[in-house]
């Protein structure tokens, strides 16, 4: 008697047919996923650029104690010596030497008291989204 133990050649030809296809199918879609992923950070560049600089910052201003030291428009040095500078150069907002946030059109600083606390004013302008923020200082 024969025995039917083997792979058959109509056999061999559909397995690989159909993996084909199936790899055809995961680049389409993987593609696709990558593409609307891209589109999605183009939009959501500022906001995030934004939202990092806020986290740092408000961080910073709310230690108890802090004081401001310097500000000018492009850097505000506190009393802890962290310092916030933005480089027009690089479009970049940096916390000492680190680098926070990148593709900035600008950012301005400025100082003011309001009932005996000091408030700083950021003017944050990043893809056409420009934002003004008062952090008083404890």
């Amino acid at each position: 008697m024969k025995s039917d133990k083997g792979v058959t050649l109509i056999t061999l030809t559909i397995y690989v047919i159909v993996s084909i296809a199936m790899v055809g199918i995961i680049t389409i879609v993987s593609g696709a996923f990558m593409s609307s992923l891209r589109d999605s950070d183009f939009y959501n560049g500022p906001i995030a650029e934004y939202t990092a600089f806020n986290s740092y910052f408000s961080e910073q201003v709310n230690h108890p104690g802090i004081e401001v030291l310097q500000c000018r428009d492009n850097y505000v040095v506190f009393s802890d010596g962290v310092q916030y500078s933005f480089i027009k150069d690089n479009k970049g907002i940096y916390k000492d030497r680190v680098k926070i946030c990148w593709n900035v059109d600008s950012c301005k600083f400025s100082q003011s008291e309001e009932n005996g606390k000091t408030v700083i004013t950021v003017q944050f302008n990043a893809g056409g989204q420009n934002r003004i923020t008062n952090y008083t200082l404890k």
